[in-house]
């Protein structure tokens, strides 16, 4: 099949993916994580999978999926076969969960054709198309060269900052008992807490099932939240759902959206009140 030129939009269907599977620049990439392979794992057809835990996040960090370098990024996509042209479809096991995650870097790495799965490998099975056993496979050296775009992250420095910004909004992806401090967060030893001057909308509140609400329904949500703030910042536990929230305000069209990469295990761990 013909290569796909660009891809419209940040989320595709999985009847686009069906329809689109056989063009020879698509790349599908499984973005489960702690994913463990092996003889019974199962994969759309041809996926790729992309280490977010060991190879996407720098594991010499203190806290868990910390941004890796440009240099590191650039080298484990090439290592998957990432080309300038490629267009790429992330998916996860969850529906809509870590695979935004790695949306969000691909994008904060400059590169632009990279899209979501609407419904991860949860809705593909739902409507009934191929899976597979993963196989062995090698891949020949993509030609990606990342361009580090960091206005997309924010930092330990940045988020304090943030939060003493009248003209900035964080929103706390975390379910409203963490947020609320009502419940243990699940790192052990990390305080409950709030980043200050943040409002929590959980990102599960963002879906049906295992699907995002539609447009309409997302933007009604952020519309009464975001009102005219120019900047708009996500945090949740450690980096990963608060770009499921970045990836639905990007379909509403806002603009101006930044990943506080650390989230709340830095923030909570960094600070005592």
């Amino acid at each position: 099949m013909i290569p796909i030129k660009n891809i419209e939009s940040p989320l595709v269907s999985v009847e686009w993916l069906n329809n689109n599977a056989d063009a020879s620049n698509l790349i599908v990439l499984d973005a489960t994580i702690n994913k463990v392979i092996n003889d019974s794992s199962i994969r759309i057809p041809k996926a790729r999978f992309f280490d977010i835990k060991q190879k996407f996040s720098d594991v010499s960090a203190p806290f868990p999926s910390t941004l890796p370098t440009k240099e590191q990024f650039q080298k484990e996509a090439k290592a998957i076969e990432i080309n300038a042209d490629s267009i790429i479809v992330v998916y996860d096991d969850k529906g809509i969960y870590s695979s935004a995650r790695v949306w969000w870097l691909f994008k904060t790495f400059g590169f632009k054709n990279v899209a979501v799965l609407d419904g991860g490998l949860p809705e593909w099975q739902n409507q009934n198309f191929e899976v597979e056993i993963y196989k062995n496979e090698t891949y020949t050296q993509g030609n990606f060269e990342a361009d580090y775009h960091p206005r997309l992250m924010t930092d330990f420095e940045g988020i304090k900052a943030f939060s003493n910004n009248s003209e900035a909004l964080i929103i706390d992806a975390r379910s409203e008992n963490r947020f609320k401090c009502l419940v243990d967060e699940p790192r052990a030893g990390l305080r409950r807490g709030t980043i200050p001057n943040s409002i929590n909308l959980p990102y599960t509140s963002l879906l049906n099932g295992c699907k995002l609400k539609t447009k309409v329904e997302l933007s009604i949500l952020f519309n009464n939240l975001v009102k005219d703030k120019p900047n708009v910042v996500f945090s949740c536990g450690s980096g990963i759902t608060a770009c499921v929230l970045a990836l639905a305000a990007t379909l509403c069209n806002f603009n101006n959206l930044i990943v506080y990469d650390g989230s709340w295990t830095e923030y909570g761990s960094l600070t005592d009140n």
